[in-house]
C-alpha cells in the first residue's frame, strides 16, 4: 500500500512505502529536546572540506561520527574517525531497529547551524552501504524542507518538512533513482540536528 506524503507542490506525491517511509512523532517532544541539548554540547563537531569542481571547499555543516568500534570508517573516499556509542545514541539505533526491523552500526550526526548550512542535491550510493542500502534519518530542531527529485528528470522537485523528533527510512532502490538535499534559506533558520543511522560495511 502506497504512504500517501503532503509535500510542498501543488498535489499529493505518492512515495511507496518500500522506498519511503515517514514518522512525524517517532520522538515525544522532551525527549527529542534532551537529545538535541545534550549532543549540541557534548558531540566533537568538526567541518570537513570536500572537492567540488577541481576545488576543495568547506562542508556548509558541521559532522560527527559515531560507531560500533573504535576505529576509522572509509565512506566515499574519506575516512571518518568513529567515536564510541553515547548510551542515548546506542538506545535511539536499538529503538529503530526495533520499530524498523534494519540493522545499523553507525550514525553520522549533521548540524545545520542556520540557513546557510545545506547539502547539495546527491545520492548516498558509496559502494560501503551496499547495493540498496537502508538509512535511518532522525531530524531535532529546526524543521528543514528535505527536497527530492528525480534523478534523470529535473523538472519536479517534492519537498517534505521534517519535523522535530521525525523519523525518516529511505530504502529499496531510492538512492538509485532519487536525489536528495537540505537547500540554503533566505529565512531566519535555528540549529537543525540530522542523526542518520547506516550500516556500513567493510571493504
Amino acid at each position: 500500500m502506497d504512504q500517501l506524503s503532503l509535500f510542498n507542490s501543488d498535489e499529493y506525491f505518492r512515495f511507496p512505502k518500500e522506498l519511503l517511509e515517514y514518522t512525524e512523532h517517532f520522538l515525544p517532544e522532551d525527549e527529542a529536546s534532551k537529545l538535541e541539548e545534550l549532543l549540541m554540547r557534548t558531540a566533537p563537531w568538526k567541518q570537513r572540506t570536500q572537492k567540488m569542481y577541481d576545488k576543495m571547499v568547506l562542508t556548509p555543516r558541521l559532522t560527527a561520527w559515531y560507531g560500533d568500534a573504535s576505529r576509522t570508517y572509509q565512506l566515499g573516499g574519506n575516512s571518518f574517525n568513529v567515536n564510541p556509542w553515547l548510551p542515548e545514541l546506542l538506545s535511539l539505533k536499538q529503538q529503530i531497529e526495533k520499530s524498523s526491523g534494519y540493522k545499523f552500526n553507525s550514525v553520522l550526526l549533521n548540524l545545520y547551524r542556520d540557513g546557510n548550512d545545506s547539502v547539495a542535491w546527491h545520492r548516498d550510493k558509496e559502494s560501503e552501504l551496499g547495493n540498496r542500502p537502508v538509512i535511518a534519518s532522525v531530524s531535532l530542531g529546526q524543521v528543514r524542507n528535505f527536497d527530492f527529485r528525480k534523478a534523470d528528470d529535473h523538472r519536479n522537485k517534492y519537498s517534505l518538512p521534517l519535523q522535530h523528533g521525525s523519523l525518516l527510512i529511505m530504502k529499496g532502490d531510492l538512492q538509485v533513482n532519487w536525489e536528495h538535499r537540505i537547500a540554503k534559506s533566505t529565512k531566519p533558520m535555528k540549529p537543525r540536528l540530522n542523526l542518520t543511522f547506516r550500516l556500513v560495511h567493510e571493504i
